[in-house]
């Protein structure tokens, strides 16, 4: 009997291990990438040419050899035909008599880049609008056993848009951005709001015009029996001693079951089950769950980013479907309260006041299929290394790929997320509004789940376009009063009512802002409350020393130009090029003031490089130097400002821009001096009428006991003076230190070739250092520094040691590679040395780094006997 007994368990566990094997082997849903077997032609054409899926008409007919690089020099004025063409794509694929029998069968198009009409087997399945949005269509009934064709038309965006720009009977304002000249445009007419495409597409400032069609995101062909899981939501719901959640799953299904299971595993350990019944059709259910003792996700630079996952299964019968997500639990408010200054906007990060520190971002290629994971990895690792906290995605690009935010999720990068509009206002019919509405929805749930977003906002500079810079008179003066009502209905109604509301249904815990910036719902910015983009420096002319006294709530835009550094500009031109008002380099310069205001601003503070090589140099030097005034302001009025995020910290094609890391990846000065200025603890210095103020900031969470070191040195090395005392720096602010009148400095000695040192040192070892000069640095006599290097490789990286005799002044290494070094464009003070490293590839020797090294110092740009 016993043997029978243990027979029937060996048995039954045979059985439930072969049930359970057969659920999570044989699923519910199954999926393939339409990817391969792609060709396209113009509509026009007779013959098919091969494709890439995802990809871009621009991408395709450069591979094919149709078209030049659209980078390389003048090539971009050329190949605005592209965008006046109608494209088709068409592929096929082989189904089995298995794959049929499934019960539900769909396409999903995650982005058609914009104006499609799509057949399967020729009948129609689809037509699309709106690049944001993600379709689907049932099309069991359409498929065949065997071979299946799949064929999409892409109308040209640009002939939709001058059918829906002639047919509106009025003008809508839209900023100069929108490039209609170059692009070739009937009548220079700017149709980029009539679509629900990327704005930058048509041009920008800093961009080139390349309106694009395609499939840009892939397709997918997804099968199913019995239930699929359409979405998955995991709210946090309180979060204390535990972590109150609740799995909002939305489910279909084609049979009744009263008896299905949803499990739902933290980490792969099962922690709920709950039994079910499914309905024919949509399904709601919300999982209440609890994690006890929960790891808190901190943002970059305050703690670890712990990220739980959370998987739910459904299992109904022998079929079960599963979806999961990653999950940092954390708290984040937008806090906006009355104080001594007007009103606050700030974000507070689980329960604690946290100053942002980052940039805004845009795309990173014109053509959106070519960044791959290893560009997001580059961009994103880069913010991480220079102390950033936030991103702002800008209103002009995309809602980003899912891969963005899982690495800012990973690296404790919060994200400003705005909604796709810019610089423009917008039609208001209803088609327009319900397209709007549900790429909204689209989007808002497709990344709600991603701990990192922290705020939505609804458009960029719009706001401030129709108040501050005319529109709205212009409207009411050229049109009239009504067509203006007209338009702001338009804008009130997207971006007061739809954008917020659809915010508050689908992920009611985060903060909406209706417009970046903006000091109130609907009122223009101001210092006082809401966030601000100060653009004085710059398109005024404003000197650097605006930004100590401009001091809003929230920073969320500022910035000035550079140009790339001289190995990348070789990518897209020729020797008769180097010159900035070439026509290569003009063109690759789209601000309207651009190469001029650069020249104009560093004639304020250097002395004029020799050569056009120097002058690329002397441009990354100015940029971080005007940056680095701006953000030390900001972080040392941090009772005031909460956040500092300049323009811009990438770019989509190789131009003279505002970025700090150019399209190859290189990092300018600026991002160099990023790092320092945004590193936890700051020493900074504050020039007042007959004072010197030294302030420290932290934003640690945590005292820190330290001493800070006052040194002022001449460039030979000779110390005139020193100061040190004892500090506690107290924990998230910024304090004054030292508050030390100019005479008791400059003035001890003749010379204004002076600088101060300022240094905190904890446990005898220097934490942070900030050099401040007196003078700008034209009227500066730095000596030749006497500089020498060695040059040691290891296994995956070289490492330069640095000898200088003298001030050594922004020592900036190059190679040629694409490779960035540890640390460049850095001051050494007299007797010092410094080690920095580069990574090698696979192709480098010692012999080869030797012969590509250049080290070069500021005196070196307007030297010619070095």
């Amino acid at each position: 009997m016993l043997k029978t007994t243990r027979l029937l368990q060996t048995l039954f566990f045979i059985m439930a291990t072969v049930f359970l094997s057969s659920c999570d082997n044989d699923p519910s849903v199954s999926e393939i990438e339409i990817a391969q077997n792609w060709t396209f032609k113009n509509t026009q054409d007779t013959l098919w040419n091969r494709a890439t899926v995802p990809g871009t008409v621009h991408t395709d007919l450069m591979e094919i050899g149709e078209i030049p690089d659209p980078y390389y020099r003048l090539n971009e004025h050329d190949l605005q035909w592209i965008d006046k063409e109608d494209w088709e794509y068409k592929t096929n694929f082989n189904l089995t008599k298995e794959d049929l029998e499934k019960q539900e069968i769909e396409l999903d198009f995650s982005g058609l880049d914009t104006y499609s009409t799509v057949y399967l087997n020729e009948t129609l399945i689809l037509k699309t609008d709106n690049m944001f949005r993600t379709y689907s269509a049932g099309v069991k009934s359409k498929l065949k056993e065997g071979n299946n064709v799949l064929r999409i038309v892409f109308e040209s965006p640009i002939k939709k848009g001058l059918e829906k720009y002639d047919a509106l009977g009025y003008k809508i304002p839209v900023s100069d951005n929108d490039l209609a000249n170059i692009g070739k445009v009937e009548g220079d007419k700017q149709v980029s709001i009539f679509t629900r495409k990327a704005g930058y597409h048509f041009g920008w400032d800093w961009g080139p015009r390349f309106v694009s069609s395609g499939i840009w995101r892939p397709i997918k062909l997804r099968s199913w029996n019995h239930h699929k899981i359409d979405d998955l939501y995991i709210k946090q719901d309180t979060l204390a001693q535990s972590a109150s959640l609740t799995a909002q799953i939305e489910l279909s299904a084609n049979e009744i079951n009263e008896k299905s299971e949803i499990e739902i595993l933290v980490n792969d350990s099962i922690i709920k089950k709950q039994e079910v019944a499914l309905a024919v059709g949509k399904n709601k259910f919300n999982i209440p769950f609890k994690i006890e003792n929960p790891e808190l996700w901190w943002p970059n630079g305050m703690g670890e980013q712990v990220l739980y996952n959370i998987e739910v299964k459904v299992i109904s019968d022998s079929y079960i479907d599963r979806k999961s997500h990653q999950i940092g639990l954390r708290t984040v408010e937008l806090v906006r309260e009355p104080d001594a200054y007007g009103t606050s906007f700030y974000f507070k990060v689980n329960g604690h006041p946290v100053f942002m520190k980052g940039a805004n971002y845009i795309p990173q290629d014109a053509f959106l299929p070519r960044a791959k994971k290893s560009n997001y990895e580059h961009i994103l690792t880069s913010a991480k290394e220079a102390n950033m906290n936030m991103l702002r995605v800008w209103g002009g690009g995309i809602y980003e790929n899912d891969e963005f935010y899982q690495m800012c999720d990973e690296m404790g990068l919060l994200v400003w997320q705005d909604f796709m509009f810019a610089c423009a206002m917008f039609p208001g019919d209803q088609g327009f509004l319900d397209n709007v509405r549900q790429e909204a929805i689209d989007n808002v749930k497709r990344l709600r789940n991603h701990t990192s977003i922290a705020l939505w906002c609804g458009n960029n500079e719009i706001l401030s376009a129709w108040e501050n810079w005319g529109w709205k008179n212009q409207v009411t003066e050229n049109q009239s009063p009504e067509i203006s009502d007209t338009i702001w209905k338009a804008y009130d109604d997207i971006f007061h009512k739809i954008l917020p509301e659809v915010v508050q249904n689908f992920d009611g815990n985060r903060a909406y802002w209706p417009s970046s910036p903006e000091s109130d719902f609907g009122e223009p910015e101001s210092l006082e409350k809401g966030d601000a983009h100060y653009w004085m420096v710059w398109w005024g002319k404003e000197p650097f020393e605006k930004y100590t006294t401009e001091i809003p709530r929230f920073m969320s835009e500022y910035g000035f130009q550079s140009f790339p550094e001289m190995s990348s500009v070789k990518k897209y031109t020729i020797p008769e090029d180097y010159d900035i008002y070439s026509e290569v380099m003009k063109s690759h310069q789209r601000s309207s003031i651009g190469n001029e205001t650069i020249e104009e601003y560093m004639l304020r503070h250097y002395k004029r490089p020799k050569d056009f090589e120097s002058f690329l140099y002397v441009s990354h030097l100015l940029q971080a130097h005007g940056i680095k005034v701006g953000i030390e302001a900001h972080r040392r009025n941090r009772d005031r400002c909460m956040g500092s995020l300049y323009w811009q910290i990438n770019d989509c094609w190789p131009v003279a821009s505002w970025s700090s890391i150019d399209y190859y990846g290189k990092w300018k000065a600026l991002h160099y001096e990023a790092k320092k200025s945004f590193e936890n603890f700051l020493v900074t210095f504050e020039e007042q009428t007959d004072s010197l103020k030294v302030h420290i900031v932290s934003d640690s969470l945590q005292p820190l006991d330290a001493k800070l070191k006052l040194r002022l040195l001449d460039f030979e090395g000779n110390e005139i003076n020193q100061r040190e005392k004892e500090v506690v720096v107290a924990p998230n602010r910024s304090q004054s230190y030292f508050s030390i009148p100019k005479n008791d400095l400059v003035n001890r000695t003749v010379s204004k070739n002076v600088l101060l040192q300022g240094e905190l040192i904890v446990d005898e070892k220097v934490k942070m250092e900030n050099l401040h000069y007196f003078s700008p640095y034209k009227s500066l006599d730095f000596p030749n520094p006497e500089l020498s290097f060695s040059i040691k490789e290891n296994t995956d990286s070289f490492e330069v040691t640095l000898s200088t005799r003298k001030l050594a002044k922004n020592v900036f290494l190059s190679t040629g590679s694409d490779a960035n070094f540890s640390d460049n464009y850095f001051d050494m003070l007299p007797n010092t040395k410094k080690t920095v490293s580069i990574e090698k590839n696979e192709n480098d020797d010692l012999d080869s780094f030797k012969n590509n090294l250049k080290v070069i110092t500021l005196v070196d740009t307007y030297k010619t006997d070095i």
